[in-house]
């Protein structure tokens, strides 16, 4: 199995060239990602758990499904592919919200920030998510499940900040 080709881009999220995933993560290299925010009808969060194999934060909690972008890949098409994916979810409307830029030293993306309602079953993938449940919004920004993905609460946090209308960087 030949080694995933990732879109890069520039700080201004303009694409610059392609790179294979492993040298993206090596070098922290400016690449795309999506975040899917999945809720229930009742409004919870699905929170995943993240496996010990995974090449960036294994063993985090992760408030949102998604991922890299491979070459040549819109977002949507990104969003659609992982929730199959990671979650076995197929044909579930997605609403977009905003393109979200984070750094750290080691990742550094552009996302796009879609939700969508689904109230499961899900499939988990098992290379990806050892397990997920349907919590409260509140308790993830409060900080009951840690350690989360740094980039998923940045997410998390501007989100719920954008849904009662207190975000000014939209």
């Amino acid at each position: 199995m030949s080694e995933e080709i990732v879109t890069l881009v520039d700080i201004n999220d303009q694409v610059i060239g392609q790179a294979p995933r492993s040298k993206v993560r090596k070098q922290a290299l400016i690449h795309r990602v999506t975040y899917i925010l999945v809720f229930n009808e009742a409004g919870q969060l699905l929170l995943q758990k993240r496996t010990a194999v995974k090449d960036l934060y294994p063993d985090y909690y992760d408030a949102a499904a998604g991922g890299v972008l491979s070459a040549g890949e819109t977002y949507e098409a990104s969003a659609e592919r992982e929730l199959k994916e990671e979650l076995g979810i197929n044909d579930t409307p997605l609403r977009s919200h905003f393109d979200h830029y984070f750094e750290s030293p080691d990742n550094r993306c552009w996302g796009r920030v879609f939700t969508c309602v689904h109230n499961g079953p899900f499939t988990l993938q098992a290379s990806e998510v050892q397990s997920a449940q349907f919590v409260d919004i509140e308790s993830v920004l409060e900080g009951h499940f840690q350690p989360l993905t740094p980039d998923t609460d940045a997410v998390l946090r501007r989100w719920a900040a954008h849904r009662c209308g207190q975000d000014q960087t939209k």
